[in-house]
């Protein structure tokens, strides 16, 4: 958490008259979505105005957050995005540990003016003006009521602040199963239910939200399920050709890689697809107990995140990408 001192320096630049920006990472997530509209809901209650920025645009289903329309996305208005930043006082820097991770907005954020906030669960984060950063925190939405409890202003949590860290906190822990997971995880999201999240039509809203495009690449990709390593990691993939036939639509292949770590006697699990627009190969990294994927990534796919959820990207063609996968892990030793 943020010093005493370092709270009482970040309280007197908020104040109603400021100009507040929030930005969160590029594909924003459920944990980067909720807690930039859970920190805007919260400064709204101390009658501070914020404006959201993501760097493109996010999935379906997490625009039924609070005021989820709202949201600036710089792919769409640039100018916009970049005047808000420009004017900044304070930018808040959620879910992010670089102004690489940002997209079009990273050179804007660098060279703005404004003092910059980082609030962030990812290691090795960059130089910023104020920065909490705690990689044992399961969700950046935790960090951001954390924030929160600092300012003992937990009594000006509502029923808005509480559904966007409850989404947050739910989707970045896969459902509270995730190793992070603690107790003071669990105790958050009890104080979140009380202050009115519902987590019946959260789960709902977030989660049972399947078009049928979305079921057909997922029977596609589950009928080719791939083990190797002694059936210790799945591999999971689509071609950019068969988002196209099936009418892939933002956000349709989240939570694919979790199916092949399900399966028994799997220790992680790959998901590899074909960008829709770019020449490289995106990929999901997800694993269990102390098999370290960010390491993985970082070492041989141009990545990285946390021990048990990484993602990366590689620049070959996908054939060649899951047999180089294959012979890299293959030389580790879990």
């Amino acid at each position: 958490m943020f010093t005493d001192k370092e709270i009482s320096e970040i309280n007197h630049l908020l104040v109603p008259e400021s100009n507040i920006v929030i930005v969160t990472h590029h594909n924003p997530d459920g944990d980067a979505i909720g807690s930039s509209l859970g920190l805007k809901h919260y400064l709204k209650t101390k009658g501070i105005n914020a404006i959201v920025i993501t760097p493109n645009d996010f999935p379906k289903f997490l625009k039924w957050m609070p005021e989820a329309k709202q949201i600036v996305i710089g792919e769409y208005k640039r100018k916009v995005a970049g005047e808000a930043i420009y004017n900044a006082d304070v930018i808040f820097c959620l879910d992010f540990n670089s102004p690489t991770r940002i997209g079009i907005l990273g050179d804007w954020v660098t060279k703005s003016k404004a003092k910059k906030v980082l609030i962030d669960h990812h290691q090795m984060p960059e130089q910023f003006d104020y920065i909490y950063s705690d990689t044992t925190v399961p969700a950046t939405c935790q960090m951001v009521y954390h924030f929160i409890q600092a300012n003992n202003d937990e009594n000006l949590v509502n029923i808005d602040i509480a559904q966007c860290l409850y989404t947050g906190i739910m989707t970045d822990t896969g459902g509270f199963r995730f190793r992070s997971t603690s107790a003071t995880t669990h105790r958050i999201v009890a104080e979140l239910i009380e202050k009115g999240a519902d987590p019946a039509i959260i789960t709902s809203n977030t989660w049972d939200t399947n078009t049928i495009s979305r079921l057909h690449l997922l029977s596609l990709v589950l009928s080719r399920i791939e083990l190797t390593k002694e059936g210790k990691v799945a591999i999971l993939w689509l071609k950019r050709s068969e988002l196209k036939e099936y009418g892939f639509d933002k956000g349709d292949t989240e939570g694919f890689v979790n199916y092949g770590l399900s399966v028994l006697g799997t220790k992680m699990a790959v998901f590899f697809m074909e960008d829709l627009y770019e020449d490289f190969i995106k990929i999901s990294f997800r694993s269990k107990d102390s098999v370290d994927t960010n390491q993985f990534a970082r070492k041989h796919f141009n990545g990285g995140g946390h021990i048990n959820a990484s993602g990366g990207k590689y620049f070959k063609s996908i054939e060649e990408t899951i047999s180089d996968f294959k012979e890299k892990v293959e030389a580790e030793d879990f």
